[in-house]
């Protein structure tokens, strides 16, 4: 029987193709989209197994789109099949260790794993054709699916290469953990002792590396998740997680509370139905806790709570005024937002317990925006989007957590004001298309390609303003009571989170 045209060989590339469909959806929408997988804490060992896997698969799609593997050479096919087999064996059980999957990957992985148990079987099957071939490769050209999966093949390696180079950056990360800054949230030795804080957003970006940096300087952490069991697993069981304010006694005592619960504001288009879920995501959960507040026995000595600098909204290209603590909102979306999470924050006045409101501007650091803007750059694409003078306010993640171990050394219920509310920006406000050029020079990329503003506003609707226009905050309140920033320019900034530093800087 000849090889050449075999319908059960036509079948294994068409399940072929749907298995690399469904892996580059998992590699996309889970890995890189939702999980940020390359940005996470922790996850070299399974962007090395990724990475090595992909690889394998590339050439099992090359390998199986083109010829068939004849005699002898069904050795070397099946002991790459082995390895594979393997290699998902041991991911499944590193996955499992160190993060907690959506429901949505896990189901995918169950589709990958049925899949590609029906591939290798009728494989097998067939191997028993090829078995009594002469040794060697012999071309078989299917048409369509030979292209397809060539086109897959290229895509793996593609996503092989990033997920090691993913994983050796992460193992440099945390080759360097012992030049990690410690942040002192309790004062002087002789005044320290542990304290009890209580967050709402300890899974996400700016939540987690608080977590990290309260336990790191010896404090008890409780947290209020959605998911108080993927809250223990992130964090190895070393924190307290509630999915309930109703689990909490209302004896238990926290020094301070800090709340940045919130959904993601960049993501689907701003709908009315995704609105409302921005605006409950912040208001909702302020208002609960605000009113376990009222009736907890011992009040904390300060909330911390989050906002935006989008409070202020936008502002054109050439107005460069800047926007202080002082300035009003303006009448979109984000203003209301931030005014309406800052309103039910305020209610602890009532209480007596001081509020410190942060208005942030777009945090740097390994993970969040950043490295998601930076991708044109790495691809050697990048350019201005939009204009490119837009103002960009930003802060580095080193300098959020410095100024919440701040004002938690410096509150004393006593003696702070009822609402203190600080812009946390970086003294220097680039232009986004500053930004691009000055990581672009750090990276050794070129900037060349222009992103016009149209197709975003398309895609993004009123969502797009988020990317196309700027804002011009300062952090007058901050420099005014005299905290020294870590970061205060843009240069340093990139130097630290690209690794490829130009010059010393002193941390403070």
């Amino acid at each position: 029987m000849s090889p050449t045209g075999s319908p059960l060989h036509s079948l294994v590339l068409t399940l072929l193709v749907v298995q690399g469909l469904m892996g580059a959806f998992d590699t996309v929408w889970h890995h890189e989209l939702r999980c940020a997988l390359p940005q996470q804490r922790g996850a070299a060992p399974e962007l090395r197994l990724h990475a090595i896997r992909a690889a394998l698969y590339g050439v099992l799609f090359i390998g199986l789109a083109w010829f068939v593997w004849g005699g002898l050479w069904l050795i070397p096919l099946w002991s790459l099949v082995a390895i594979e087999i393997l290699l998902t064996l041991r991911d499944f059980v590193v996955e499992d260790e160190t993060r907690s999957l959506p429901a949505s990957e896990r189901v995918t992985h169950t589709l990958l794993a049925i899949n590609g148990g029906v591939i290798f079987g009728l494989l097998a099957w067939h191997s028993q054709i090829w078995w009594h071939l002469p040794s060697g490769l012999h071309p078989d050209v299917h048409g369509w699916r030979s292209w397809a999966l060539s086109v897959l093949a290229v895509g793996v390696w593609i996503s092989a290469l990033r997920d090691a180079l993913a994983s050796r950056a992460l193992a440099a990360r945390h080759a360097r953990a012992d030049a990690t800054p410690h942040f002192d949230f309790a004062g002087p030795p002789a005044d320290r002792r542990a304290q009890s804080f209580l967050l709402t957003g300890a899974t996400g970006f700016i939540g987690e590396a608080l977590v990290r940096a309260l336990l790191a300087d010896g404090h008890r952490v409780t947290i209020w998740a959605r998911k108080p069991r993927h809250a223990a697993l992130q964090f190895d069981g070393r924190v307290a997680c509630v999915g309930s304010l109703a689990e909490l006694d209302a004896a238990t005592r926290f020094d301070v509370v800090i709340n940045l619960a919130g959904a993601p504001i960049l993501g689907p288009r701003w709908s009315a139905a995704r609105k409302r879920g921005l605006m409950e995501s912040r208001t909702g959960t302020t208002r609960a806790l605000t009113a376990w507040l009222a009736l907890a026995t011992h009040r904390p000595r300060l909330l911390i709570n989050g906002s935006a600098v989008g409070y202020y909204g936008t502002q054109p290209d050439d107005d460069l005024s800047a926007r202080t603590e002082t300035s009003l909102p303006q009448a979109v979306f984000t203003s209301q937002l931030c005014y309406e999470w800052e309103r039910e924050a305020q209610a602890v006045k009532a209480l007596g317990i001081p509020l410190a409101i942060l208005r942030l501007g777009v945090v740097y650091g390994y993970r969040g925006a950043l490295p998601s803007l930076l991708i044109p750059v790495r691809l050697g694409i990048g350019g201005p989007m939009g204009s490119g003078r837009q103002a960009q306010s930003w802060i580095h993640l080193d300098d959020v957590l410095g100024v919440i171990a701040w004002l938690c050394r410096n509150a004393e219920a006593e003696t702070a004001e009822p609402v203190a509310i600080y812009n946390l920006v970086a003294p220097e406000t680039p232009t986004q298309v500053s930004l691009v050029r000055a990581a672009a020079r750090l990276l050794r990329r070129p900037t060349w390609l222009p992103t016009p503003a149209w197709p975003l506003r398309v895609m993004l609707g009123e969502q797009a303003t988020l990317l196309l226009d700027g804002l011009r905050a300062v952090p007058a309140r901050l420099q005014k009571e005299g905290y020294v920033f870590r970061f205060p320019t843009l240069q340093l900034a990139l130097e630290d989170l690209l690794g490829q530093p130009k010059g010393h800087h002193e941390r403070h």
